[in-house]
This record gives C-alpha cells, structure tokens and sequence, in this order.
C-alpha cells in the first residue's frame, strides 16, 4: 500500500509518499480500506515539531479516517464490507495518511448513508472536540448564550451547528468574507472581529468556545457572565485562570480523545439534518503537502485527502 511519510519535523514539502507492508490485524481492531482522511490543524503542529506528539520522525500523521473494512477481528463489532469511520488512536500514531490503516473498533462507528467518506472522514476530531467541549465541559444547556470564535473553521463552523442544535442562542466571529457562511449555519448573531470588538457585542455569555489562542481567552473573560464557562482548545494562559475566580467564572482546558458515544451523537445529528460538514477542498493522498498549504490558508470548513 501507498502512505505519506516524514523522515524530519519541517514544513509541507517533507511530506512524501512511499509503498509500505499492508498493516497486520490484531484482536478489537479491523484494517479499513481508507478512503478519505480528514486534515487538521493538530496534523500540521505534529508535521512541524511543534507538536511532538508522535515522538521524533519518521512517523505518518492523521488521525480522521473512513473507510471500508477490508479484515475484521473475528466475534468483533464489524464484517468486511462495513463502511465505518471515526477518530483513530488520537492521540498515538493512527496513520491515517495512507491507503489502509488498522484501527480499533471500539473507536469507530458505522458511516450513515447521508455522508460519503469524504465528508465523513472531516467530521470525527473537529466534530468530537466542539461536542466534548460544549457538552462535556460546558455542560451546554437550551437557552443559554454561546460564543465561538473562529465560527467558519473546521471546528468552529460544526460547534455553531451543535450549540444551535441544543437550543442555544448562538453568537460567533468570523471575517467579514465569511460572515454570510456562517449566518447558514445558524447562528443568531455573527461578528466581525476584525470590525469590532466581540467583547463590547458579546454580553452575558454562558459559555465561550475559544479555538483561537494568543490573547482571546483572557478577552473572553469580559464576555462572560457569572456562572460562565471559558472552554479552551489552547492554553489559556495564567493570567486567564487567576483572573477567573474572582469574576465567578469557570477556566475549561480541553483536548479532543477518541469517543464512540460521541461520534454516534454526532451522527444523530447529521441524520436528522441539525449538522452538515462543510468541505471546502479535497486533495488527493499524493498532495498531501498541498493540503497542508491550503490548509494554513484558514479556508472555510475543512479539508480532505481523497484516498
């Protein structure tokens, strides 16, 4: 089989594409035909060396996969032919940037017939984070007031969907190009950050979903209200949690694991219309460095490698 590979830590072009074994099959696990792979930011950080999640290289990034089961453990939860997807291994070593991957069974579902794999495998990491942080940590309620920055990424543009799907009355930013792509998905109000000053248009929030980084948590705080929740993607910094407790707000620090239970809500969701992934781009497994670069480009939604 064909896979990407990385001898060094360092920008797209160390990105390359050899011929592998076919990978072995152990009990609770299946080997999947691939055929596509969600791209994330994490997927460049690990690339780059800033993330040393996998240790040093040579190592395969990605962790989205869906795909067609081509060997299954015997007594398991799938049969050959089954097409499933999910979050694989994350955040160990999945190898989803390749033409087979084996992966564990207990972290994957079966892909409804309302997404083909390309906009299957966007959903899993992006999809798991905006409901594990405005769920689990956020403890997201109907009614309340939600704030997500970055509302057209990959992550945000599906955690608007979810908090409006949960009865939340939804605020977002977004650049005033994607303003109206975002407003489809259902949010109530959006904001031009680059315009405005989201912490003078966003009051009284409930919870604030922070994807950004930089100083955004520590601004998130004057748009909290008491009671409130700041979830973070990133670290939101010392001061940002010094800060919290005096302003009767709670500090979440969040990051994305594996999760059945999830992923199946997540499904729920698409099939009954309340969630759509939006693809913007779909590159095939050989450009895998090109889609890094558009990726960095901060397109709307997500991005593909097509296997």
């Amino acid at each position: 089989m064909r896979a990407i590979t990385q001898k060094t830590a360092g920008g797209p072009e160390v990105l390359e594409i050899e011929d592998r074994p076919s990978p072995d099959l152990s009990h609770g696990e299946a080997v999947v035909k691939v055929k596509a792979a969600g791209i994330n930011p994490v997927d460049i950080a690990v690339r780059g060396g800033f993330y040393p999640l996998l240790g040093e290289p040579p190592f395969t990034i990605g962790w989205d996969i869906s795909g067609i089961v081509e060997r299954a453990s015997e007594g398991g939860r799938f049969k050959v032919g089954d097409e499933v997807f999910g979050l694989s291994r994350f955040p160990r070593q999945a190898a989803a940037y390749a033409e087979e991957a084996a992966i564990s069974e207990d972290e994957f579902v079966r892909k409804p017939k309302t997404l083909d794999h390309n906009h299957a495998a966007a959903l899993p990491l992006a999809g798991l984070t905006a409901w594990q942080g405005l769920v689990g940590a956020g403890g997201l309620k109907e009614g309340q007031r939600v704030l997500v920055h970055s509302g057209a990424g990959g992550v945000g543009h599906l955690a608007v969907q979810i908090a409006k799907a949960r009865g939340a009355y939804v605020l977002a930013t977004a650049s005033a190009e994607k303003i109206d792509f975002v407003r489809s998905l259902g949010a109530d109000e959006v904001i031009d950050y680059k315009a405005s000053d989201f912490t003078k248009e966003a009051r009284d929030i409930d919870i604030v979903f922070e994807t950004i980084g930089g100083d955004h948590a520590a601004q998130s705080l004057k748009s909290l209200r008491k009671g409130g929740v700041l979830v973070s993607l990133l670290d939101p910094g010392e001061k940002t949690r010094a800060e919290a407790p005096a302003l009767g707000v709670r500090v979440e620090r969040i990051s994305v694991v594996p999760d059945r239970e999830g992923l199946e809500e997540l499904v729920r969701l698409v099939e009954t219309g309340k969630l759509t992934v939006h693809v913007e781009k779909t590159f095939p497994l050989e450009q895998a460095g090109k889609a890094h670069e558009f990726l960095g480009t901060r397109p709307k939604g997500k991005v593909v490698l097509a296997v």
